[in-house]
């Protein structure tokens, strides 16, 4: 019970956080992480794990369609095949289409419901709460910033990796029966990313905690200063702190923007291996036209669901480690019921 008697109570899925790295927040912080998202959006989760998984299933009809329209027309097929294909080709385009509009938008209201959640739960009501030891300045960086992070990944937690690790797996699956051998070289494309992406990943974290702790610094002095006054001790402090954001944020942009030049190299040695491999294999008549134009497309399709795989781990470790942080600064309060 606090101090007013109202019951004390820890933020959904909370536990008290450990004084841990921020590299541990892909374990048990994000376990956290994934309970509080749980228990606020169990069934809209399931939802979108649900239309995800059609929207995958719906990737694999394009690829096939495209290897038989091209071979028809090389074939010098009636064109009426041709175009019955094109029609079935556009019918199956709207229905993906559509599918994935309605995944986007569901998507993106979970996402705005777990925002809205957790600031009334850090909210003025809480009135007895750690947040008040820690300072208004906390406050406003919790409410304004940090919570979005967390809320803006609780929409695609679970059905973003169900939808990108699905397409990857039957796209590849769809090449291993057409060509195996060109898909062996989709497959070397994707393997090396996995050597640096995880270390880049660890650094980018680590630099993106000690951000969010200088700009709660920051937040909590411009208000304390506001009141106490700012000597020139207090501005040389600012301006250090100033500083310091901006040489982590270009630490952050040029670990980021690295990695993205990394996977776009791999791309395009990918489609040159594709079209070097294929080219041989027409040559010999080991394969056809077709097969290689869909196996372009297909990388082509391996390649967003990859990046958006990735740009999902690294959202999930930028809120497993704010929502560290948030825990953190809780750690010992009490946080009452949100509407």
């Amino acid at each position: 019970m606090s101090a007013q008697g109202h019951p004390k109570r820890e933020l959904p899925g909370s536990a008290p956080a450990p004084r841990a790295a921020p590299a541990t927040a892909i374990t048990g912080n994000t376990r956290e992480l994934y309970r509080f998202i749980w228990r606020t959006s169990a069934r809209d989760q399931m939802a979108l794990v649900a239309l995800s998984t059609g929207v995958f299933l719906l990737e694999l009809a394009p690829l096939e369609l495209q290897r038989r329209i091209v071979n028809a027309a090389v074939d010098h097929r009636e064109y009426k095949v041709i175009a019955l294909l094109c029609g079935v080709y556009l019918v199956v385009s709207l229905l993906h289409g559509g599918l994935k509009l309605v995944t986007n938008v569901y998507r993106g209201s979970v996402s705005e419901k777990t925002n809205r959640h957790l600031r009334l739960q850090l909210g003025p009501r809480a009135e007895d709460d750690a947040l008040h030891e820690a300072g208004a300045g906390v406050r406003i960086s919790i409410i304004v910033s940090e919570a979005e992070a967390v809320g803006g990944f609780a929409g695609g937690s679970f059905a973003e990796p169900v939808l990108n690790a699905g397409i990857l797996l039957s796209v590849f699956g769809y090449m291993v029966i057409v060509q195996p051998w060109m898909a062996l070289i989709a497959f070397v494309m994707f393997s090396p990313q996995f050597l640096f992406i995880s270390a880049l990943q660890e650094a980018i974290n680590r630099r993106t905690a000690r951000r969010i702790e200088t700009l709660r610094e920051l937040s909590a002095s411009i208000i304390e200063e506001q009141s106490t006054g700012a000597g020139l001790h207090g501005l040389r402090r600012f301006r250090r702190r100033i500083r310091y954001v901006y040489l982590l944020n270009i630490q952050i942009f040029t670990r980021k923007f690295g990695m993205n030049f990394l996977m776009n190299l791999l791309y395009s040695l990918g489609v040159i291996g594709i079209l070097a491999v294929g080219g041989w294999l027409v040559l010999n008549g080991r394969t056809e036209v077709g097969t290689i134009v869909a196996f372009i497309s297909g990388v082509a399709r391996m390649n967003t669901p990859w990046r958006d795989l990735m740009t999902w781990f690294r959202e999930l470790s930028n809120a497993g480690t704010k929502y560290r942080l948030i825990v953190k600064a809780l750690a010992g309060g009490t946080l009452h019921a949100a509407d």
